[in-house]
């Protein structure tokens, strides 16, 4: 089997060559996720401040073992990094690696995540769980074995399904109905977050949500876990649908598992359309984040660039309204050309309104201004733009 090396962070590692990354390699280094594990290594680094003693980490996807190599020689007050990996060539490849950048704190194993998450119950302070689709069928195996106090980072790569591109694998794998708008990307990451809250509810475990991002192909949560069944109860009143009317595009927000939802749009009559249950809660923590841009500044990264822009863009619109609008959108509803988008973020921001762009989509606006105000403020601007009646 041939093989090149790669760098990456403090590690170096070998990997097997292979002409694709997919499913159906036995093991493999996908590049496309170094910014993945870059902001893994913030997160975990700021997290463990927060602490007074070392970390167990469990790294349920090991491939190649970058990313736990990464956690030992990255992370400050690492006690012990296990790797999992069901295929016997990634854990072979793991140990070598661990022996190449001499690492004796990682432990690799051949193993089914959900096997070894029983197996060692309230041993990890952090549980990471990366496969490639779907994290659903080993949600609930983290939400029981993760220590109290602990840290979960969960992602997703099925963004077709919680996107809604496909209705029905969102409904199987996270019981709940996905929309395909032009914020599809942020209701994902609230379809995963509901799933996740729905679990830990069953175990009297509740989560402050820390950082959630959808970059590339993949959707990212952290959430630190707490216990006790007041808090998971009044956890769960952050869980609701939201309705979307396709002709004006107004939304609204109801909250519950069993809300009373018009089935026409307030605005113009329109059949709504709802998705939910979903997170309606805080995706992130702005505070967290603001602490997070300057830990990045002290690590070697090779993303940094990339990985600040995006903490900058989330620790703007951290406490804003849920979902955005996109100007392209309004402008083709409005029929007229969009006009620049800064001009309107000034003069939303000079009506005193909560603006700021989003991660989500570069032509995405979060405010809170109503939709009907935005509207006639787009069409005022291209009006004073033109000289002229649009």
């Amino acid at each position: 089997m041939d093989t090149h090396y790669i760098e990456e962070g403090l590690v170096k590692i070998e990997v097997p060559d292979f002409e694709k990354v997919s499913a159906k390699a036995p093991v493999f280094y996908n590049p496309v996720m170094e910014l993945n594990r870059d902001i893994s290594v913030v997160v975990l680094n700021q997290y463990r401040k927060s602490l007074d003693h070392d970390v167990v980490i469990f790294d349920a996807f090991g491939g190649t073992g970058i990313r736990g190599a990464r956690y030992s020689k990255e992370i400050q007050g690492v006690e012990k990094v296990l790797v999992g990996d069901v295929n016997p060539l990634a854990v072979e490849i793991a140990k070598k690696n661990m022996a190449l950048n001499d690492i004796s704190n990682v432990e690799v194993e051949k193993n089914d995540a959900n096997v070894l998450l029983q197996s060692n119950k309230g041993l990890f302070d952090i549980i990471d769980i990366d496969p490639f689709g779907t994290p659903s069928m080993f949600t609930q195996s983290t939400a029981i074995n993760i220590r109290p106090g602990g840290l979960i980072c969960i992602s997703a790569t099925d963004t077709s399904a919680l996107c809604g591109t496909y209705h029905d694998p969102c409904l199987r794998k996270y019981g709940a109905q996905p929309l395909k708008t032009e914020y599809c990307h942020e209701n994902g990451i609230r379809i995963l977050l509901a799933f996740i809250a729905r679990n830990l509810a069953v175990n009297q475990k509740y989560m402050h949500v820390l950082f959630s991002h959808s970059t590339e192909h993949y959707m990212r949560i952290y959430a630190v876990i707490k216990r006790g069944g007041k808090k998971t109860n009044e956890s769960l009143n952050n869980i609701g649908f939201i309705t979307h009317c396709p002709n004006c595009l107004h939304r609204d927000t109801f909250y519950g598992f069993v809300p009373k939802v018009p089935t026409t749009c307030p605005e113009c009559g329109e059949k709504y359309l709802v998705a939910g249950p979903l997170w309606l809660g805080n995706i992130s923590d702005k505070e967290f984040i603001g602490d997070m841009i300057g830990t990045a500044e002290e690590l070697e990264l090779n993303k940094k660039e990339d990985l600040l822009k995006l903490f900058n863009q989330c620790y703007e619109e951290a406490e804003g309204p849920v979902t955005f609008y996109d100007i392209h959108k309004i402008c083709k509803n409005l029929k007229i050309s969009s006009p620049k988008i800064n001009d309107v973020i000034d003069e939303i921001k000079a009506r005193g309104y909560f603006i700021s762009r989003t991660h989500f989509k570069l032509t995405g606006m979060r405010t809170d201004m109503p939709l009907k105000e935005l509207k006639e403020l787009i069409i005022k601007i291209k009006e004073e733009k033109l000289g002229v009646d649009v």
